[in-house]
């Protein structure tokens, strides 16, 4: 790998690092800071998440019916500013309504920069032959949620709220001066050869609207343990240390996830490893209403996030390799479905815990909406059967 395409891979992580481990993510860590200190309700948090998340629908709306293919360079940069100033927006703000609207800017500005960095980045990776790499660009996300974490609590001691999120403003800024040097588009990535070697693996482009609304239910259900899982370690008696920790084992896990899971599809195929992590997903997001514990809360955060980015890698990998030719769109499509149900997702757990008083019926129902997705992706397997890579000849061996 030489020295260009190598920092062209560390811009697009620094991409993801900015839009969603810090611009998405850090909300997670530094809501109950935020309850805290400002005395609102699992309703309201769940009101400024779903915030959040209608902007990130709006912006893969955009993203995907924009014709951006030509100017994929510009509109990530004006992304990526916008990202920065919003991040920097929530620390200086102290109305709800401010922040509803901060919220939901910043999450345009992340839609389109994953739609955008992740069309940019597969596509180069595809015209050298390293699709497989992928799991590395979405790294990105857990980095991002890891530095944020270890540098939240400081933060939060030193200049309360507020400064954790300047903080995260000035660190994304540094972030972004990089990929705007590194990371940019360059035109006809794609090759015939590498068009003709991926469908030969792959369900038909008609099996797309299995994977799209499985991908939205995970989205529904992903997002409950997402967005409070920090709140629920604050709120455990039995929890001892920094709940933030508990965000801190989610971006670890989270790190070396995208890559594991892409290796694993190599093997088992994109379908049955895409099930089999969500899945795992769903056994995660359930275990604290079986086993409330600190023990179990840290295992449930290595869980999640050991396999909401892998979907992420799986999905939008597999459906870029089907569709290759528009990748935006289609990756669009994929980032707005899933972006309907992380809207929905945090209101309705909010408004179950405000009236349960705990967490438990909004994790079950999480969970059961990841394992419904998880059946809809039962009819994809056929299709692997039919072509084992094993058996193909040599020349389609290569991905």
């Amino acid at each position: 790998m030489n020295k260009y395409p190598f920092l062209f891979l560390i811009g697009g992580i620094f991409s993801l690092m900015i839009a969603m481990g810090i611009g998405r993510f850090a909300y997670t860590p530094i809501l109950p800071l935020m309850q805290n200190a400002l005395s609102f309700s699992d309703v309201v948090a769940g009101y400024l998440a779903s915030s959040n998340y209608a902007g990130y629908f709006l912006g893969a709306i955009l993203a995907g019916v924009l014709p951006l293919k030509k100017h994929k360079t510009f509109y990530l940069r004006i992304s990526l500013m916008v990202s920065v100033l919003t991040t920097l927006g929530m620390g200086l703000s102290h109305s709800y309504l401010l922040m509803l609207v901060i919220r939901f800017i910043s999450g345009i500005s992340s839609a389109f920069i994953f739609v955008l960095a992740s069309s940019i980045v597969l596509d180069k990776l595809a015209a050298n032959g390293k699709t497989h790499w992928s799991g590395l660009f979405y790294a990105g996300v857990g980095f991002g949620i890891f530095l944020s974490s270890l540098i939240i609590p400081s933060l939060n001691h030193l200049f309360y709220w507020e400064g954790a999120w300047l903080g995260l403003a000035i660190v994304s800024a540094i972030l972004a001066i990089f990929v705007w040097m590194w990371l940019k588009d360059s035109q006809n990535n794609v090759t015939k050869k590498d068009t003709q070697e991926v469908l030969a693996y792959l369900p038909p482009v008609k099996w797309l609207p299995w994977l799209i609304t499985a991908y939205g239910l995970e989205g529904l259900g992903y997002i409950v343990t997402g967005t409070f899982i920090v709140s629920i370690a604050e709120k455990t008696s039995t929890f001892s240390t920094d709940p933030a920790l508990v965000w801190m084992v989610a971006g670890v896990a989270a790190i070396p996830s995208c890559i594991i899971w892409s290796s694993l599809a190599k093997k088992w195929g994109y379908v049955k490893s895409l099930m089999f992590a969500m899945a795992l997903q769903s056994l995660g997001i359930a275990m604290p209403v079986f086993w409330m514990s600190q023990t179990s809360l840290f295992i449930s955060a290595g869980l999640f996030g050991a396999t909401f980015m892998g979907i992420t890698t799986l999905a939008t990998t597999l459906a870029r390799q089907m569709s290759p030719s528009n990748s935006s769109r289609i990756i669009g499509y994929l980032t707005a479905i899933y972006a309907i149900g992380q809207m929905i997702g945090p209101t309705i757990a909010g408004v179950l815990s405000s009236f349960t008083h705990d967490y438990n019926a909004a994790l079950i129902g999480a969970a059961s909406v990841v394992i419904v997705g998880t059946c809809l992706l039962l009819n994809g397997i056929k299709f692997e059967k039919k072509l084992n890579p094993d058996h193909l000849p040599i020349k389609y061996k290569k991905l």
